[in-house]
């Protein structure tokens, strides 16, 4: 509990009528959620408007609205320019600021911040013995509890909520994957870490973004709130965000020996990667069990992390060693079989050719690739991503993802025309539990079936409902009747 003019301290007022003695229970902004007692926030969000609910928020017991615009009912409010920011700063101040209890990395980047996350927190986790937080795509973690999560990174009051929780906990450190929608939304806003980190940049996202200049510029904002920067230099965009970067920034490299980390000897095989660590005056071996080039890059990023915080790059090469893989990318699915079933979140065209072309380094019969794309998104990234399967696999399903508002045969379409000038065989099964089986009735001894775009996702959205729609259930299911 908090007094309003507590919570709304270092926050413009433009108009209140709300008594600032005013004892506040709770933040939010959901209407859904609001309880006797709290300040419901009013965002402009990107899909809809808070102010529109703001009669509902005070019909369940909101004691003030902070708000854009004055609202219709009379409830209490106070009227701010930038409800978005005000809420980040006012959830930060109820929750007393525990983000600097830790010491927070942030990762941004289109691939890889999932895996580097948690390669990142289980290399902190073995060298301190600590608890460490975690924020990201598949859920988020304090030390070994497993918490639910609905997007990449939380709105800015369940952000806060969570980093009490992390601390209380006894977390002195929490790592967290910082979507580009987060930084150009403010939901991270005034948060500060100890580390930023840069993957990459690649085409996704656009129809939010609009451009990929934008999208850099959305991921370069990490590093405007970071005391220190740790960046991929291969990254063709690599050199705008150092340039924009507001921290010092280290770099790492699997090409070059002018970054200050450098990856040689790269060995690369069906149970993972093996390599050296290069720096000045220093060269340390290491491994990671997760197949790929793209493992390189994100134990890199990793080990460069660590070096960052303080550890000693022996110690964190040794560290990466006993980490493990992330469900959902490059998951090896029992089959007990002559062929082998991978699921992989490649719901990208970068993400797709990492994952192909990591299959094709060990792939004893064909590649077979199972591919969709993603509804109410990018569309011109679909025909690419048909080429690319097209051109790197040896057969092609053109199936169904997460198709949302979109009918499932118009994405399809937008994919083919990236097929029609390959040789490569393929075939549309819209319907992608149809697919699946069809995939592994139809398998040749040798055959590796790639299961890309839904990953770690134990669900399919049609319309605005999600489904339970689990890739491993349904490949046990087709192998019983195969």
């Amino acid at each position: 509990m908090m007094k309003l003019k507590e919570l709304l301290k270092g926050i413009e007022i433009l108009e209140s009528t709300a008594d600032p003695e005013l004892e506040i229970t709770g933040i939010c902004c959901d209407s859904r959620s609001v309880r006797e007692g709290d300040l419901f926030v009013a965002v402009r969000g990107y899909e809809s408007d808070g102010h529109r609910f703001i009669q509902a928020a005070a019909e369940k017991g909101a004691a003030c609205v902070l708000c854009e615009s004055v609202p219709a009912c009379g409830v209490p409010y106070v009227r701010i320019a930038d409800t978005r920011r005000a809420q980040a700063v006012a959830a930060a101040e109820f929750y007393g600021h525990p983000a600097d209890q830790m010491k927070l990395v942030g990762v941004t980047g289109t691939n890889g911040k999932t895996t580097t996350t948690h390669l990142i927190k289980q290399m902190i986790e073995q060298v301190t013995g600590g608890k460490v937080g975690l924020i990201g795509t598949i859920h988020n973690m304090i030390g070994s509890q497993i918490l639910p999560t609905e997007r990449t990174t939380p709105d800015a009051i369940s952000l806060q909520k969570l980093f009490r929780e992390m601390a209380d906990a006894g977390c002195a450190y929490a790592v967290m994957e910082v979507s580009s929608h987060a930084l150009a939304l403010d939901r991270v806003y005034g948060v500060t870490f100890e580390v930023g980190v840069f993957t990459n940049l690649t085409r996704d996202h656009l129809d939010f973004h609009k451009t990929m200049d934008e999208y850099c510029r959305a991921k370069a904002l990490l590093f405007a709130q970071s005391r220190k920067g740790v960046v991929n230099l291969d990254d063709a965009y690599a050199q705008q965000i150092i340039a924009s970067a507001g921290c010092p920034v280290y770099t790492y490299s699997a090409n070059t020996d002018t970054a200050d980390l450098a990856a040689r000897n790269v060995r690369l095989d069906h149970e993972g990667v093996r390599f050296c660590v290069l720096t000045i005056g220093r060269l340390e071996k290491t491994s990671l069990p997760i197949p790929g080039r793209f493992s390189v890059y994100n134990g890199l990023a990793a080990i460069a992390v660590a070096v960052q915080l303080g550890m000693d790059l022996g110690t964190a090469a040794q560290a990466l060693e006993k980490c493990s893989g992330v469900c959902g990318r490059a998951e090896i699915v029992p089959t007990g079989r002559d062929f082998s079933v991978i699921i992989d979140y490649a719901h990208t065209p970068d993400a797709l050719e990492n994952i192909l072309s990591t299959l094709d380094d060990f792939a004893k019969g064909r590649v077979v690739a199972l591919v969709g794309c993603g509804g109410d998104r990018d569309k011109t990234k679909r025909p690419m991503m048909g080429k690319i399967a097209a051109e790197m696999a040896d057969f092609v399903i053109v199936t169904s993802d997460n198709p949302r508002t979109e009918a499932p045969m118009d994405i399809i379409n937008d994919i083919l025309p990236g097929l029609k000038d390959s040789k490569t065989p393929y075939i549309v099964i819209e319907n992608r539990k149809e697919a699946i089986f069809w995939a592994v009735q139809h398998a040749r001894p040798g055959d590796i079936i790639l299961l890309a775009g839904k990953g770690h996702e134990t669900y399919q959205v049609i319309g605005h409902e999600k489904r339970h729609f689990d890739e491993r259930e349904i490949v046990a299911e087709a192998l019983q009747s195969r």
